[in-house]
């Protein structure tokens, strides 16, 4: 099964808060689109493992993913070694994406800067012909890092106006790791009340550089080549 794009994300939820608005709007215009969660979220403060896998589920639901699998490699103790990189070399081989999404460099979060690296190398890995895994070689042609919660200026936003309110339904899936004035679970950087205004505000800032309402930015790893530069925004 070949993907357009292929999201790759240290916890589930990262993609959600993230890229979500991409995503949705890279399907609308006919793009299969997948998720690998790295781990099942198993060291967060709320909820569980298990209530994080059916979250998920609810969440590709909405979002209408062509696939989602966890590679369970560990919250907050998988490295960049043989293992980590393998299981990651797989799914690019076996999904062939064009291109591949992926965690911030850099972040509060320090599995999400160990989540970059780890995705960055094995998309270059997957493409080398002497690392065997029964597969055929695959190379995505470009890996854009999603911003998450530290602000890095982006190299390019993309304009999910029309589709924020399904973005937030797709977040919202995941209940058990924001606010809920009911809970008794602990407060967590992400369970504030006011952590949706600032999911909300960082979209209107990346938003209104291009002249958008929301919008979600990215950075590359190289050049981007632009065949019209009138259709740039």
């Amino acid at each position: 099964m070949k993907l357009d794009i292929l999201v790759f994300a240290a916890h589930p939820d990262d993609a959600e808060l993230a890229c979500s608005g991409t995503i949705l709007k890279h399907i609308s215009l006919g793009y299969k689109v997948g998720i690998v969660d790295l781990t099942r979220g198993e060291l967060g403060s709320r909820g569980s493992a298990e209530i994080r896998e059916t979250e998920a589920k609810k969440s590709s639901n909405i979002l209408g993913l062509t696939s989602r699998d966890n590679l369970d490699l560990g919250d907050g103790f998988f490295e960049i070694d043989h293992t980590s990189l393998v299981a990651l070399l797989k799914k690019i081989r076996q999904y062939k994406p064009d291109i591949v999404f992926c965690n911030a460099p850099t972040d509060r979060h320090p599995d999400h800067g160990r989540a970059s690296k780890l995705a960055s190398r094995a998309c270059f890995l997957s493409g080398l012909l002497k690392i065997d895994t029964n597969q055929e070689v695959w190379r995505p042609r470009a890996v854009y890092h999603y911003i998450q919660d530290r602000y890095i200026k982006p190299d390019f936003s993309v304009d999910i106006t029309e589709f924020w309110d399904k973005k937030l339904e797709s977040i919202d899936a995941f209940s058990s790791q924001f606010f809920d004035p009911n809970s008794d679970e602990p407060e967590t950087p992400i369970s504030a009340a006011s952590f949706m205004s600032y999911i909300e505000g960082r979209a209107k800032q990346f938003g209104r550089e291009i002249n958008a309402e929301y919008a979600e930015g990215f950075i590359v790893e190289r050049v981007i080549g632009v065949d019209d530069v009138l259709a740039l925004r």
